[in-house]
């Protein structure tokens, strides 16, 4: 199907789902990039004991915590 045809039939509401490979899609953005970051002992200690407060790993505290704090700095203004 030509992008155009592909267009208006999704501009038509018409269902493209089967011109689509949804097997091979993927989200933009959601790569995995692997860091390395070394923190103090109490840093773990505290991370670690905050983690098991929440039911989650260290890791995905990590990953929300600073999520978090991304999307804070990503809604203020720029000076």
């Amino acid at each position: 199907m030509k992008a155009k045809d592909f267009d208006h039939e999704f501009d038509a509401g018409g269902s493209i789902l089967d011109q689509l490979d949804l097997g091979r899609a993927k989200r933009a953005g959601l790569d995995v990039k692997r860091v390395n970051v070394d923190f103090p002992s109490w840093m773990v200690e505290s991370l670690d004991h905050e983690a098991q407060r929440v039911g989650v790993t260290r890791q995905s505290l990590i990953k929300l915590w600073l999520a978090d704090k991304l999307a804070d700095v990503a809604s203020k203004p720029h000076s």
